[in-house]
């Protein structure tokens, strides 16, 4: 690959580890209003550094990203920062906080940059995007969100009636009447959606993320009957075939109220947001967060080189970074005379 370092910046520092294991430890993940992947606000969780550029600061020397707790939240932040530390020469603060703060750093100007929002605070964006006008709207990431009910594909080979949601009770043994979740504190739809379609099952949370993937690891590896909430995107979809169940069709309004919800979750594309001071400056930084857009495979693989292969995240965006010099050229914005 050929050096895309344009402006001679030095490498950049490895993100500090702490900060990953503090956004594990205080990881907790919100399905709000739409259902989407959110964190919700844990007073355990620390800002990884204090000194950031706030809005009265000179913008474009140094920018803090917002950077959720799920994986393929980490690894938008560290291709962004290895990508702006390494051809722009800015500086980047890794900032760990709950979807909320982020909206409220990026109105305050204490953060410059969400790269990863899925709608689920929609009095945020009215508040800050349409009415104080102090963020915008950079674009979409490029990326699908999916959520759904899944079963290893090795028991829906062998069993494909468990597919149609209408099958579901006749397998609810095999389940142990279960509907695995990760989280209990994920907020879905799941105990209204078995309610109002009649199932003999019962939202059963995991205690985590972690401990959701190895129930799927060990149960798509050994056949064994198992029905759980999953997403899309997630890197452990390349190395796991699983087999989604058909509920009823999404229709616009079939979420509304929370209570009676007896239908699919909807497909979802996240969204990148400015600190509008920062956007307006048309600084490269800017410039480059706007184009910043790859596709969900590209993001599966940062988080699995992440979480599976235990790679720090700036290790893991400087070898994707490595092996996409094309995708990364396209980005950048052109050099300044």
């Amino acid at each position: 690959m050929r050096s895309l370092a344009r402006h001679g910046a030095a490498p950049p520092p490895s993100l500090k580890a702490e900060g990953t294991d503090t956004m594990r430890n205080c990881r907790r993940v919100l399905i709000a209003g739409v259902a989407v992947l959110g964190l919700t606000l844990s007073g355990g969780c620390a800002l990884l550094d204090e000194g950031v550029a706030g809005a009265g600061e000179e913008l474009g020397e140094r920018i803090a990203i917002a950077v959720p707790d799920w994986p393929g939240g980490q690894a938008n932040a560290a291709v962004a920062a290895y990508v702006l530390e390494t051809e722009l020469g800015v500086g980047v603060d890794w900032m760990p906080v709950d979807q909320a703060r982020a909206w409220d750093g990026l109105n305050d100007g204490t953060v410059q940059a969400l790269l990863e929002d899925w709608g689920g605070l929609p009095e945020k964006t009215e508040l800050y995007v349409r009415q104080k006008r102090s963020v915008v709207d950079a674009g979409d990431l490029g990326i699908t969100g999916h959520i759904g009910w899944f079963v290893p594909k090795r028991f829906s080979d062998a069993h494909p009636e468990v597919l149609d949601w209408e099958n579901l009770n006749d397998f609810a043994e095999d389940f142990n009447g279960e509907l695995l979740q990760a989280d209990a504190a994920y907020a879905t739809f799941d105990a209204a959606i078995i309610e109002e379609l009649g199932l003999d099952l019962t939202p059963v949370a995991a205690g985590s993320e972690s401990a959701l993937v190895e129930n799927i690891t060990r149960a798509a590896a050994e056949g064994t009957p198992l029905l759980t909430y999953w997403w899309q995107p997630h890197w452990l979809n390349a190395e796991v075939e699983m087999a989604e169940i058909k509920l009823p069709r999404y229709t616009l309004g079939c979420q509304n109220d929370p209570e009676t919800v007896a239908c699919a979750y909807p497909d979802l594309a996240p969204r990148k947001y400015l600190n509008a001071a920062f956007a307006q400056t048309e600084a490269p930084a800017a410039e480059f967060l706007r184009a910043f857009r790859w596709t969900t495979d590209d993001q599966n693989e940062v988080a699995r080189l992440i979480e599976a292969e235990g790679l720090s995240p700036m290790a893991a965006a400087e070898r994707w970074v490595t092996q996409n010099p094309a995708a990364v050229e396209q980005w950048l914005p052109e050099p300044q005379d």
